[in-house]
């Protein structure tokens, strides 16, 4: 986890900390039901950074005997809880509000400090998005912006950009329903708004949903850096056959890589061995966060015996 995802998680608990107050106490003046849904949004929102962090803390706990491959994996856990969490309180509980209010209309007071709230929102919400995707930009590849986003293994950065994201629409939905709501006197836009925004939530946490399960249960290391192994290791003339590199994810910084090789028959012990460490060395140069190597050598010596070897240290 780097450094730069956890400041783009402290920004976004700040900001959403600050605007779910000014919203609930703007929701008490006005009565608006898309204000109040803005209002748990942004509670929700407030619960799940600290979630991420205590993820992220929990993430970097050394390797035991019960846990050998360290507890990376942590992370992944709590971003699924965030998931559900968006789903349950913030997605439900807006529709919820919103329905009760189709059912039961609340008149809306004057619509200034809405106005206001959501003005400020936006610029905040929108600056925390900003940094939040300069953060990720700085290591994404080629490919679209949301399809890298998709793609992502640091649930500190992408949470971020979706929750982030999700704000901004529900802002703005927010923002047509008191228009809407205050120009033709009539609370119906504003309850509808309400139940926008919850369905732009659960949108947004069942995406979270399906990045998180592929990472706890574990995700393979993205296709660009397992063909870019498969070509470094077919590359060395020492090797014979390689069959497709197996990886998967520890943590967002930490692949584990398994490699099942034939080598040549005619070489030694000694060349078997600097041959992996080699081979090591130059995967770890090109590839840093593959922290953990296994491979496994066959047919060595015109004989079936394996050798496994861990380049870990």
């Amino acid at each position: 986890m780097t450094g730069n995802s956890k400041i783009a998680i402290y920004g976004a608990l700040a900001a959403n900390l600050c605007i779910a107050v000014v919203k609930f106490i703007a929701a008490s003046i006005t009565g608006s039901s898309a204000m109040i849904s803005e209002g748990i949004h942004s509670t929700v929102d407030s619960g799940n950074s600290l979630l991420l962090l205590l993820g992220i803390k929990r993430s970097k706990k050394p390797a035991d005997n019960e846990h050998p491959f360290g507890h990376g994996k942590e992370i992944y856990f709590w971003s699924l809880i965030v998931a559900i969490l968006v789903f349950s309180l913030g997605g439900g509980m807006s529709v919820y509000e919103g329905i009760s209010h189709l059912q039961h209309p609340v008149e809306i007071g004057e619509p200034f400090w809405n106005y206001v709230v959501l003005f400020s929102s936006i610029a905040f919400e929108g600056s925390s998005l900003i940094y939040a995707v300069r953060q990720f930009n700085k290591s994404r590849g080629k490919l679209g912006f949301w399809e890298e986003v998709s793609m992502s293994k640091d649930p500190g950065l992408f949470a971020v950009i979706y929750e982030e994201s999700a704000a901004i629409a529900g802002l703005l939905i927010a923002l047509a329903g008191v228009f809407l709501g205050h120009y033709f006197n009539n609370p119906i836009y504003d309850a509808v708004a309400s139940i926008l925004i919850g369905l732009v939530l659960v949108i947004v946490a069942i995406t979270m949903v399906r990045e998180s399960k592929g990472l706890l249960v574990g995700e393979s290391a993205n296709s660009a850096i397992v063909k870019g192994i498969y070509t470094l290791v077919g590359s060395e003339p020492k090797v014979k056959a390689l069959y497709f590199p197996l990886t998967m994810h520890l943590a967002p910084n930490e692949i584990l890589l398994a490699l099942d090789v034939e080598f040549q028959k005619d070489m030694t012990v000694d060349e078997l061995f600097n041959t992996i460490t080699d081979l090591e060395e130059k995967i770890k140069e090109k590839y840093p966060s593959v922290k953990k190597i296994y491979i496994e050598a066959k047919n060595f010596g015109g004989k079936n015996r394996p050798w496994m070897i861990d380049t870990e240290d």
